[in-house]
């Protein structure tokens, strides 16, 4: 039933678009939060009650509201969990304060799905989405046969990202992997390209003082210039995460 469900959502994936933002807001201290956002309404305009029925498994639910912290996923995976490398499990524990949240409305055709920490430093967030990809991994395996799940997959990455902040600089620098980079050739005319084609992925950080000067051309300011925007879409960013990479210089 789950398999069938996700043959289906990836027939929708393909024909509607999917909006994924990674927000950043980085407080005076150092200290803020981070979160991977998803925007799905394009799916619910299309099927609504067939994607409701699908992730509930209740034909009579239309909304669903629910919040988790990935300390529960690790802890009903701790077996697999604890048959992984040290260097693995290092990469899952620096996921334990994500919050997942997860707002469908068929009615008001809305689909929501997101994941957010808070961090005491920006350079907590180094190479975070190895555990994401780790986890993955994990769930596809027993959840579903090994059947890639579009969501999830799609807020993955295919590059080690670093990020950091002094107080008058910040930096945002991706490097893709060989091995990822390969796959992705790849599937160049696969699934993964047809299922992202129209879907955009954008960077909105939010800074505790105005921005100088941002490397990337394509940013976009805030009227107190403390807030920049970067859109690309998804299938560029897939496939060159350092169009993404940003030095900025506050004022």
């Amino acid at each position: 039933m789950k398999s069938k469900f996700l043959l289906f959502l990836t027939f929708l994936l393909v024909f509607s678009s999917c909006n994924f933002t990674e927000n950043l807001n980085v407080k005076d201290d150092g200290t803020g939060t981070f979160a991977l956002e998803m925007d799905g309404a394009g799916l619910m305009a299309m099927a609504g009650d067939k994607l409701s029925e699908g992730l509930n498994q209740k034909k009579d639910t239309k909304v669903i509201d629910s919040t988790f912290s990935f300390k529960e996923i690790f802890e009903a995976k701790k077996d697999s969990i604890a048959k992984l490398s040290p260097e693995q499990q290092a990469a899952l524990k620096k996921m334990e304060n994500f919050v997942m949240r997860i707002k469908m409305n068929a009615e008001k055709q809305q689909f929501l799905f997101s994941m957010d920490t808070p961090f005491k430093s920006v350079a907590d967030l180094q190479n975070m989405m190895d555990g994401f990809k780790i986890l993955n991994d994990l769930k596809g395996k027993s959840d579903n046969g090994g059947m890639a799940n579009p969501l999830t997959d799609g807020l993955g990455s295919n590059a080690k990202v670093d990020y950091s902040y002094n107080g008058k600089t910040f930096t945002r620098s991706a490097t893709m992997n060989k091995e990822a980079l390969d796959k992705v050739k790849n599937d160049s005319l696969g699934m993964a390209k047809m299922i992202f084609a129209s879907s955009k992925y954008t960077l909105k950080y939010h800074f505790p003082k105005a921005v100088k000067s941002v490397s990337n051309p394509d940013a976009l300011f805030s009227a107190d210039r403390k807030t920049i925007t970067v859109e690309y879409p998804f299938t560029d960013y897939s496939e060159n995460p350092e169009k993404l990479n940003l030095n900025v210089v506050f004022e």
